[in-house]
């Protein structure tokens, strides 16, 4: 098995130095299968692969349109609903993963909303053909470009040939030993790792390399969807956990006595506990002014904060003021409930006067 995984190898790696003409990988899964069936060698083929996973071998004939069998009941979309959700994450994923890489080799640009919304009718369609689900896969779309597709010409080839050796062609593909299919994946594999990774691995943050190697982890012992998962919510945490150190607060008194509180950095539920923290409640003069500008609230625990805050400072008969919220901020701080009645502050207006018009308002 070792010997034909590395034989297929090495037919892959030295035959488009020769030619580019013909596809590498038909020309090392053809040699090696003649050289097992006409050497005699004793080894795993696709039919014994089928037969040891409970199959009986590849189905010859043309799926029949059929609508499943399954009583329509609340209790049988609880039981599908949760793997139906890992597929169709999964899918996605890797139908989009492959999109990207496709469009790294090719230089060109796909549309990933329209190869989404094609991917979800062709497997609504299947199903009622006791089809499996589907997706882009990595595998064989690098194998495709490899051989030299470009267009959608290639995958209509493609799937049309499939299609042709399952129906007229089921007893040569059960004879494929799986040692070639092996040796044709090695090399899809080595050619999509990303093996730049270990030369910036120690240049990175640690929070990304961390990422890295869980969401690589989590893909061998599970699968692609609880991966990326997983990576993305790590991710946000990192992201929000950075984003809470950065609020700041620049603070001075003006000539009327009115101390200016000026935010900088996101308010939100990470960084509540930090934006608290800047003000000086008991010590401050009666009226104080928290400014917006280069800040933004972005979620109810920031306007729960603001809230909090404002109900301190009324505690001590002070006044609270608000001003430069962008308009969404002030939406928000106007539909939650039981916010203390702060007073938001407009930008002043300046009228000026211009001779033969009327007076205009600039901001």
């Amino acid at each position: 098995m070792l010997g034909l995984v590395a034989a297929t190898m090495a037919i892959l790696y030295f035959f488009p130095k020769i030619t580019t003409k013909v596809p590498a990988a038909l020309v090392a899964i053809v040699t090696i299968s003649l050289v097992v069936i006409f050497g005699g060698i004793e080894t795993e083929t696709v039919l014994s692969f089928v037969q040891a996973n409970g199959g009986e071998g590849i189905s010859a004939s043309l799926p029949t349109f059929n609508v499943p069998m399954i009583p329509f009941t609340l209790e049988t979309l609880k039981f599908i609903a949760p793997y139906s959700a890992i597929i169709a994450a999964i899918g996605l994923i890797e139908s989009l993963m492959t999109l990207n890489l496709i469009d790294e080799l090719t230089e060109t640009h796909g549309n990933a909303n329209k190869e989404s919304i094609a991917q979800g009718i062709a497997n609504i369609t299947n199903g009622f053909f006791g089809g499996m689900g589907g997706c882009a896969m990595i595998g064989q779309s690098i194998i495709n470009i490899k051989s030299g597709g470009r267009g959608r010409l290639s995958g209509i080839v493609a799937a049309i040939a499939l299609l042709l050796f399952i129906l007229f062609g089921a007893s040569y593909i059960e004879m494929i030993p799986i040692a070639a299919l092996v040796g044709v994946m090695f090399m899809v594999v080595n050619g999509t790792f990303a093996w730049s990774t270990f030369s910036v691995v120690n240049k990175i943050p640690v929070s990304d390399a961390l990422v890295i190697i869980i969401v690589t982890g989590l893909t061998v012992f599970f699968d692609l969807a609880i991966a990326v998962i997983a990576g993305v919510i790590i991710s946000a945490l990192v992201f929000a956990w950075e984003n809470a150190l950065r609020i700041r607060a620049r603070k001075h008194i003006d000539e009327n006595g009115v101390k200016h509180y000026e935010i900088y950095g996101p308010l939100f539920f990470g960084s509540t506990t930090l934006f608290t923290s800047k003000f000086d409640v008991k010590n401050d003069p009666q009226e104080v002014i928290i400014d917006f500008k280069e800040s933004r609230v972005a979620d109810h625990s920031g306007i729960e904060a603001i809230n909090k805050l404002a109900k301190r400072y009324e505690q001590e008969g002070k006044k609270l003021h608000l001003r430069h919220l962008s308009p969404d901020c002030r939406k928000m701080i106007d539909k939650a409930d039981k916010i203390i009645d702060v007073n938001i502050m407009e930008d002043p207006h300046y009228t000026v006067a211009v001779d033969g018009f009327e007076d205009y308002k600039v901001d």
